[in-house]
């Protein structure tokens, strides 16, 4: 079953790893623009090659993902309606 979300246009991917890339495909096929979110040092891993667009987020490794406050604004500045 194939649900349409036409009210989630850009969505911001607050994971890494293969969640990431399964939520890539997902939005990619239900016509979602997707944004992923890494720290410089995470810059070439896949789930931000898959994404649409990128958002750097300060700080390294996985430490950098935890900072709500960053991934919220990330979000917000990309103009993203939703996150996951």
């Amino acid at each position: 079953m194939t649900h349409k979300h036409t009210d989630i246009k850009k969505l911001l991917i607050a994971n890494r790893g293969e969640i990431a890339l399964r939520i890539a495909r997902t939005a990619a096929e239900e016509g979602i623009v997707t944004c992923a979110i890494a720290p410089k040092d995470d810059l070439q891993s896949l789930h931000v090659l898959r994404a649409d667009e990128v958002i750097i987020l300060p700080g390294q490794g996985a430490r950098a993902y935890l900072d709500i406050d960053e991934v919220i604004r990330a979000g917000v500045e990309a103009g993203c309606d939703a996150v996951h």
